[in-house]
């Protein structure tokens, strides 16, 4: 198959979202995002980079089928993107920020790992046994399964983070900020670790980030985000060698400086 006959894992086409702001003769609406249009292949990491309130996040909630578009279209797998939450779970799944808010603390390690699967399945000691193969591939022990949030880092708790998105063997996953709250060694260890697993598994990813080093470690293309718009996309290598648009450079001077 030739790649131009790749299906995408995930595909926008013209997709826009306004929000309203204020009150009274003060409202207004907000464009997150104007025209949007990319989509990630099977396999392949997309960073998504920009300015705070530039859409990033919007874009992820979008693409997770969490925000519906005012307009344009979302596909998944080739397919119009379902409204029902259900019929879709554990094929996309997210890692974000601060999993410690993501992990519920009175739950073990295992219980949060196991979550997604049990939207569909009982637990069973079979189910246990792939969370803990999770755990493992994510480089935690079988002797973490029985912990709770509070006993583990932060590196540890984003790695339960990760094996709980795919656990459920997903086709596509969105990265919010996830190695931005974390020491640059640590962050260093996650990002091999999603590369590692993305060429095990070969899921898509969207990789959201402010940090074009990040960004340019883990994406094979990547997309600048200004004002909900997208004025730029690239492959990783040419982005990084010479950005094109002027706000990609402003854009390189202020997160470098």
């Amino acid at each position: 198959m030739s790649a131009s006959s790749v299906i995408p894992t995930v595909e926008l086409d013209d997709v826009s979202v306004a929000f309203s702001s204020g009150f009274g003769a003060g409202k207004r609406e907000v464009r997150a995002m104007s025209g949007v249009s990319f989509s990630v292949a099977p396999g392949e990491t997309l960073g998504l980079v920009g300015e705070s309130g530039s859409g990033k996040t919007t874009t992820g909630t979008v693409v997770l089928g969490l925000q519906h578009p005012d307009s344009g279209a979302v596909r998944f797998q080739g397919a119009p993107l379902a409204r029902s939450l259900r019929s879709r779970a554990g094929r996309m799944q997210a890692v974000l920020q601060h999993p410690r808010w993501a992990l519920d603390p009175r739950s073990t390690v295992l219980s949060s790992v196991l979550e997604p699967v049990l939207v569909h399945e009982r637990r069973t000691p079979a189910t246990e046994e792939r969370a803990l193969a999770m755990l493992e591939s994510v480089g935690l022990p079988a002797s973490f399964a029985a912990r709770r949030p509070h006993q583990l880092s932060g590196g540890q708790l984003q790695r339960v983070s990760v094996a709980r998105a795919l656990v459920t063997h997903p086709a596509f996953i969105v990265f919010d900020e996830a190695v931005s709250a974390l020491d640059v060694s640590v962050q260093a260890q996650i990002l091999n670790l999603i590369q590692d697993l993305q060429a095990e598994h070969g899921f898509a990813a969207l990789f959201i980030s402010h940090d074009l080093a990040a960004v340019r470690y883990i994406s094979h293309h990547v997309a600048v985000m200004r004002a909900g718009e997208i004025v730029e996309h690239a492959p990783t290598e040419v982005f990084y060698d010479l950005p094109s648009h002027p706000y990609s450079r402003q854009l390189f001077q202020e997160l470098s400086s």
